[in-house]
């Protein structure tokens, strides 16, 4: 179970530096179910974290004191300016780190995801613009999503299980959410190429068994509304 030091955390704010591991998990955790348009709320945490919800608790209530979030009038957590701020330079760390590792080591999805998580709080500042640089500069993550300060999500994408039968569109992004709580999911959407990139097209719709069925990279692939809802696509135009 992850543990609250406190000492370190106000230690580390005292002397400038950055947020402590403990405190960069529960940052990058509320900015991506931010980024995905779910409510983060103390319970949601609790389950992505694997923690109990006093921690969570006990957690919240110092990175409110330290001005890294706030709750709203609908008592969801939001991450500050500077919370927001902390946050994007961990999920940057993190994408660029899951790039090296996919691109220059040839590791899949879903472990180099599982080794950039280990290796995001060990890496400067220096290293990591040196290896976006060595990369080529990309503005995304292997599996879409971008890098904070190089690229923005586009506002022309939609969720797969938005579209109607007809459909056609072009696979943009895998959500961060699935990424982190479903990695079955992410071997599973890489194993049917269901990758950024993929040209795909909507055959059926079961609005009854709440059901998908695409044709993308020469095969019938069949998913369920949930996980559809999990991959970003970039509609054809009309």
């Amino acid at each position: 179970m992850i543990t609250w030091d406190m000492q370190t955390s106000e230690a580390a704010i005292a002397v400038g530096r950055g947020p402590t591991e403990v405190v960069s998990r529960y940052l990058e955790a509320i900015y991506y179910m931010d980024a995905e348009g779910e409510p983060v709320r103390s319970a949601r945490l609790a389950d992505w974290l694997g923690v109990s919800r006093p921690t969570v608790t006990v957690a919240l209530r110092r990175m409110t004191r330290d001005g890294m979030v706030r709750l709203n009038g609908r008592k969801e957590i939001e991450l500050t300016d500077r919370g927001r701020d902390a946050a994007a330079a961990i999920v940057r760390r993190h994408r660029i780190m899951e790039r090296w590792l996919t691109d220059a080591l040839g590791l899949d999805w879903v472990t180099a995801d599982e080794e950039a998580a280990r290796l995001e709080h060990a890496v400067s500042d220096v290293v990591e613009r040196r290896l976006w640089e060595t990369l080529g500069r990309p503005t995304s993550c292997p599996h879409g999503n971008p890098i904070p300060g190089y690229a923005d999500v586009r506002d022309t994408e939609v969720r797969l299980s938005t579209l109607g039968e007809g459909a056609s569109a072009t696979v943009s992004r895998i959500s961060e959410v699935a990424e982190r709580e479903a990695p079955t999911l992410l071997r599973y959407l890489l194993e049917r190429r269901l990758v950024p990139g993929t040209a795909l097209a909507v055959l059926e719709v079961d609005p009854v068994g709440r059901t998908l069925r695409v044709r993308a990279a020469d095969r019938d692939v069949t998913l369920s509304h949930e996980t559809a809802a999990k991959v970003w696509v970039e509609p054809a135009a009309a």
